[in-house]
This record gives structure tokens, C-alpha cells and sequence, in this order.
């Protein structure tokens, strides 16, 4: 390689073009190809079977340091073009692992609760630590509606209540229920990679492995009619809580607390609404456009 890194192309490009674009540059030894929004166009929840795209796409190739662009801009098929392409920007080579550890540092959620990467001691050894490392599934701590809930978490959560953390995505939500002294904890998902992130993470912060029962939803569904939680979470995205409005409620017990997040401020109303035959949801907490409801069940 004639320099440490990669070479990165750029594409201005639309929807209808995407899939034949990407063959090519794979074919042409492209060694990822992601897509941006090219006219800050929210994509916020795909409906089922869908698979949305924004209307003007910023297509980006990234290719070997050796690889001559040059010559390869100019085979692009006119058909997938509009314009010419700009020259290939040089990507210099990171210890990208490295990066990352930099920029996660230990955070504080709430009055007892840290989250810690593995790799760093705790700065409150007698505090509640959850240690994390990056996987396949969302939720680390660092964006505001996993740290709203986790807040709510450390403000609710006492010895011996059953909690479900549904959506668990990483488990992060799950684990610090458990460490926080929650009796019994469910983890749901329906994403296989964020059954075994969970179970991963939970091992990573030393809890039996019976500690957390971690399922998919056609699994949980057998235990959800007597299943009934003390405090039930829910950090997913504004439609799919609407539609698990009746689940949700019915597993939370009378008294009990139910917190959702993954909504914009403008989506809280709706939401309210879907829930109120059962649960008087409310705004508890909003950061950065996000918002928190919680609620408790009568």
C-alpha cells in the first residue's frame, strides 16, 4: 500500500439508484459502502417491510490506498451519475478501537448508578458499576434517551422488585436493574444479537448467568399473562411502543411504574393517549428533543 489508510468517494445520489451503485463499486473492490442523508431528511421509524430511504442520499465507497480512483471515476456507468465526482479523499489509518476508548469515559446516572468501560477502574468503587464494552446492539449510555432511563432506573429501582426491560438492545438498562438490586429481571428483544450482547454484558459484569432471563418476545409471550412487574422499561422508538401498549400495561402491576423512552418531544402526546385507558403517563424528564413518560398503573 502505497500509504497507511484508505481512499474514500463520495456520491451524490437518489433512492432509485442506490442497489445498482453499490453492486458496481463492490465489484469494482470497494471495501464498504454506507449511505448518508444528503438533505437532513429524518428517517425515524421504518414501517413493517419497509426499508426507507432518504430522497437525496450521499452514497460513500471506501476503497484501498493503491487502488487508482482516477481511472475508476471514469468507468462509473453515466446512467448512475448526475455529475462528476469529486476526487478521492485520503482516510488516514486510526487505531479505531483506540479512538473509541478515548472518547467513552465512565459516566454517572443518577445518585448510585456509573457506567464504566471495562477498561477503566470505576472513579466510585462503592457505587453501583455497570461495566460496558461496544457490541452489536444499541445502547451504551452515551445517548440521551439510554441515559434518561437509566436515571429513571437508579431513582426507582429497590431490592426485590421485578423489572422487564423490553428492547433491551445491549442490556445495559437490564443489568443495572439487576445490580441495583432488582430480585428479578427480563430482558426482551427481538433482535438474536441483542439476546447475546445482553447475556455477554451480563457475564462482563460478573452476574450468574440465571441472573437476567433474556428472551425474544414469542418466548417472553408464554410467561406474560401472569407475569406482572413492579417496574416495567421500554426504550424503543414512538410506533412500536403504541402498538405494545397492551402488553406493556398488562405487565405492569398495579402500582408499579412504567417508563418509556426513544421519543421526540413532539411524539409524547400520542403516546399519552395510547396509554391512558390503563396508565396516566406524563412527561418526567427531556433532553436534547428526547423525552421520558412515566407512569403509575391503577
Amino acid at each position: 500500500m502505497s500509504e497507511a489508510g484508505w481512499q474514500e468517494l463520495r456520491f451524490d445520489t437518489t433512492p432509485d439508484r442506490v442497489d445498482q451503485l453499490e453492486s458496481w463499486l463492490f465489484a469494482e473492490g470497494a471495501l464498504a459502502v454506507t449511505l448518508e442523508d444528503a438533505g437532513d431528511e429524518p428517517l425515524l421509524e421504518p414501517g413493517p417491510g419497509e426499508t426507507p430511504l432518504w430522497q437525496a442520499i450521499t452514497l460513500v465507497a471506501l476503497f484501498h490506498a493503491d487502488v487508482d480512483t482516477s481511472a475508476l471515476k471514469t468507468s462509473v456507468p453515466p446512467d448512475l451519475l448526475d455529475e462528476a465526482l469529486p476526487d478521492a479523499l485520503h482516510v488516514p489509518d486510526r487505531d479505531w478501537e483506540r479512538v473509541w476508548m478515548a472518547d467513552f469515559q465512565p459516566m454517572s446516572m443518577g445518585q448510585r448508578l456509573w457506567i464504566c468501560p471495562s477498561w477503566c477502574d470505576p472513579p466510585d468503587p462503592d457505587a453501583v458499576n455497570v461495566f460496558l464494552d461496544p457490541g452489536l446492539a444499541f445502547g451504551t449510555g452515551t445517548h440521551p434517551t439510554t441515559a434518561l432511563c437509566l436515571e429513571a432506573l437508579d431513582r426507582w429501582v429497590r431490592p426485590g422488585i421485578t423489572v422487564i426491560d423490553y428492547g433491551c438492545g445491549s442490556g445495559i438498562l437490564a443489568v443495572a436493574a439487576r445490580k441495583l438490586g432488582a430480585a428479578a429481571v427480563w430482558a426482551v428483544d427481538n433482535d438474536p444479537q441483542a439476546i447475546v450482547a445482553t447475556r455477554e454484558n451480563a457475564a462482563r459484569n460478573r452476574l450468574p448467568a440465571d441472573a437476567i432471563n433474556v428472551c425474544l418476545p414469542d418466548e417472553f409471550a408464554a410467561h406474560a399473562d401472569s407475569l406482572q412487574a413492579d417496574l416495567v422499561v421500554a426504550n424503543i422508538l414512538a410506533g412500536p411502543l403504541q402498538a405494545l401498549a397492551p402488553e406493556l400495561t398488562r405487565c405492569t402491576r398495579t402500582g408499579g411504574q412504567l417508563i418509556l423512552a426513544g421519543l421526540l418531544e413532539h411524539q409524547g402526546s400520542a403516546l399519552m393517549a395510547a396509554y391512558a385507558p390503563k396508565i396516566a403517563l406524563s412527561v418526567h424528564a427531556a433532553r436534547e428533543g428526547w423525552v421520558l413518560l412515566t407512569g403509575e398503573a391503577s
